[in-house]
C-alpha cells in the first residue's frame, strides 16, 4: 500500500494546525508484555517497523514515556530522528511504571515537568507536538496538573495538550483550565462507553484517539455472537479481515476519531493500514451498530 492509499481515510488537524492522516501508529506493540522491557532482543526489528509505518504514509505516531518504560520513546527517536516534515509525534506522561502491568499515577506539577523534559530528551525534540496527560491524578487538583502543562506550553516545550481516560464532566472542567487538543479514551466496536466524550470532541473538533481500537485483540477473535456475526458478514462482503472492518468502522463512525493501532508485525501493520481504503456503506454501518455482547 502506498501513501495515497493511506490518505483515503482523509486528514484531521490536531489543534487546528497539525494535519495528520487519521489512521496512525501506536507504539505499545513494540514493548514487552505488561508494557515492560523491549519486545524484541534486536531493537532493529522495531526500528524497521516504525520506518515502515512512515514509509506507508503514517503521519501520526503515538507513544508514552511508560511504555517500557522509556523503551518506546527511545525507539521512536532511533528510527525516525531527524523527523520528516509533517510527522506528528504524540507522547504521554503522568504514569510511572514499576513492573509488568504495575504502575501508579503521578500528577504533581514538578513530576509532570520532569517527565515531559525527559521525554523531550529521549525523543530528541525541542517541542513535543502533542503531550497527553496519561491519567488525571485524583490526589492533585486538576488546575495544578493542567497548570504545569500550560507552563510547559508557554515555554515552547509542548505544542498541544491532550488528556487520556477522562469522563465527559472531567473534559468540560479541563476545557475551562486549558485548551485541550485531544482525548485518548478506550473506544471500539465492543466498548462504546465513551460516546458522550466523543460527542463533546465532535462539538469542538477535538481529536479523539481511541485506545485498544481492536479491543486488545478481542475484535479479531471472539467479539461476542451478535457483533461477531455482523463483523464476519461485513468482512466477507468486502473481502477483508474483521480487524480491518473494525478499524474502518472507527474511521467512518466520526471524523474526529484517529485510531492508532499498534503491532509488532510488518504484515499486520500493512493489514491495519489497508483499512483506510475500505469504503463502508450505510448498510454496513447499520449492520455493525449492534449492542456488543460484552458491553
Amino acid at each position: 500500500m502506498d501513501a495515497e492509499t493511506a490518505d483515503t481515510s482523509s486528514r484531521f488537524s490536531i489543534g487546528g494546525e497539525l494535519p495528520v492522516r487519521r489512521l496512525g501508529f501506536g507504539t505499545g506493540g513494540l514493548v514487552g508484555p505488561g508494557y515492560w522491557g523491549p519486545r524484541y532482543d534486536d531493537p532493529q526489528r522495531a526500528v524497521a517497523l516504525l520506518r515502515q509505518a512512515v514509509e506507508r504514509g503514517v503521519t501520526l505516531i503515538d507513544t508514552a514515556d511508560n511504555y517500557g518504560p522509556e523503551v518506546a520513546e527511545e525507539l521512536v527517536a532511533r528510527a525516525l530522528h531527524p523527523y520528516a516534515e509533517g510527522l506528528v509525534v504524540a507522547t504521554k506522561g503522568g504514569v510511572v511504571r514499576t513492573g509488568p502491568d504495575v504502575w501508579h499515577i503521578e500528577g504533581r506539577p514538578e513530576r509532570l515537568r520532569a517527565m515531559c523534559e525527559a521525554s523531550l530528551r529521549r525523543l530528541r525534540r525541542d517541542t513535543i507536538d502533542l503531550y497527553q496527560l496519561h491519567r488525571l491524578d485524583p490526589e492533585v487538583p486538576m488546575a495544578d496538573q493542567l497548570g504545569a502543562l500550560r507552563e510547559l506550553q508557554r515555554e515552547g516545550k509542548i505544542r498541544h495538550i491532550g488528556l487520556d481516560s477522562v469522563g465527559a464532566a472531567e473534559l468540560r472542567q479541563a476545557r475551562e483550565l486549558a485548551p485541550i487538543a485531544s482525548v485518548q479514551n478506550r473506544y471500539n466496536l465492543m466498548d462504546r462507553a465513551s460516546e458522550d466524550v466523543l460527542e463533546l470532541c465532535e462539538e469542538r473538533g477535538t481529536a479523539f484517539l481511541p485506545w485498544f481500537p481492536l479491543g486488545n485483540g478481542a475484535l479479531t477473535g471472539d467479539a461476542g455472537e451478535a457483533l461477531g456475526a455482523a463483523l464476519g458478514a461485513v468482512a466477507a462482503r468486502h473481502g477483508t479481515s474483521t480487524g480491518q472492518i473494525a478499524l474502518a468502522w472507527l474511521l467512518h463512525r466520526s471524523p474526529v476519531l484517529l485510531p492508532t493501532p499498534g503491532t509488532g508485525s510488518p504484515a499486520h501493520l500493512d493489514e491495519n493500514l489497508a483499512a483506510a481504503g475500505i469504503a463502508l456503506t450505510d448498510a454496513d454501518m447499520a449492520q455493525l451498530d449492534v449492542v456488543p455482547d460484552h458491553a
